[in-house]
């Protein structure tokens, strides 16, 4: 199993416990984040991103979870969006290298 595949899964149990937690403790998340939460999470696993920007990015999207749970919705939706432009920003300079 290689390292990025540990730390997705790592990341996804991350989701579910602070998920859960939130719910015993009052707070929702809304389908709006738990769709924006699993496109930005397929978008990692499937890009090759390096190390400090993937630990980046999973703790931005642990930050827009909690958003979510205290009801900031529109925030934490902008702040997915800003993960997922820069992973995908990142696609798009590997891809001029070649």
């Amino acid at each position: 199993m290689n390292a990025k595949l540990i730390q997705a899964c790592v990341a996804a149990a991350i989701l579910i416990a602070g998920t859960a937690e939130g719910m015993t403790a009052g707070g929702t998340f809304t389908r709006g984040c738990a769709g924006r939460d699993i496109q930005v999470m397929m978008m990692l696993e499937a890009g090759d991103i390096a190390p400090q920007k993937l630990n980046d990015a999973v703790r931005s999207m642990t930050h827009a979870r909690m958003m979510c749970l205290d009801g900031q919705v529109m925030d934490a939706l902008a702040l997915y969006d800003q993960i997922a432009h820069s992973i995908t920003s990142d696609w798009s300079l590997a891809g001029q290298g070649h």
